[in-house]
């Protein structure tokens, strides 16, 4: 893999996006939602991780996240470890599930051609990362990441998306604290 994405300052502020494998629609339900929640509440709570925005689309999340301990990246790979294996064990065990054997197909797929992987891949292994060096970097990405549910033509205002941050900078009731920029 290049460097262009590459997380070189582990204390800094960066842009990330966290893509589920095949672009597989798995947050169009609620429960797989809120286990990104709960656990993007415990990083902050436990790992002292910084947020400072996010959205949840149907099949891929764009956050902003800071390291206070300085080890970004571990909190990455932990994160990603543990949401893969919640949301894989919810899909395999909830029986209301109509798309357990079309996602399990998908995620076994994606598996089988990746080393690291022996029977279910759930996120792609990049998180295009992007420093925010500046503070133009930062309001576009910021930017971005609130206008993502609107371009999807899911909302009209960003604040009208629930699993979004663009609720907290609006001051509106929201599904977790963030850290304000």
């Amino acid at each position: 893999m290049g460097d262009t994405y590459q997380i070189r300052d582990q204390e800094q502020a960066y842009f990330l996006t966290f893509q589920v494998v095949g672009w597989a629609d798995i947050f169009t339900r609620q429960v797989y939602r809120d286990i990104i929640i709960d656990s993007l509440m415990f990083c902050r709570k436990e790992r002292a991780l910084k947020v400072f925005a996010y959205v949840i689309m149907s099949n891929h999340i764009h956050t902003i996240w800071q390291s206070q301990s300085g080890d970004l990246s571990g909190t990455i790979r932990d994160f990603k470890k543990f949401t893969a294996k919640a949301i894989l064990n919810e899909l395999t065990t909830n029986p209301k599930e109509s798309r357990k054997d079309w996602l399990d197909m998908i995620f076994r797929y994606h598996a089988k051609y990746n080393k690291r992987n022996t029977t279910h891949q759930f996120w792609t292994h990049e998180n295009h990362a992007v420093e925010l060096s500046t503070n133009a970097i930062l309001d576009s990405r910021l930017n971005y990441i609130h206008q993502n549910p609107v371009r999807a033509g899911w909302v009209d205002k960003p604040e009208d998306y629930l699993y979004s941050s663009a609720r907290n900078y609006a001051g509106m009731e929201t599904k977790m604290e963030i850290d304000l920029i």
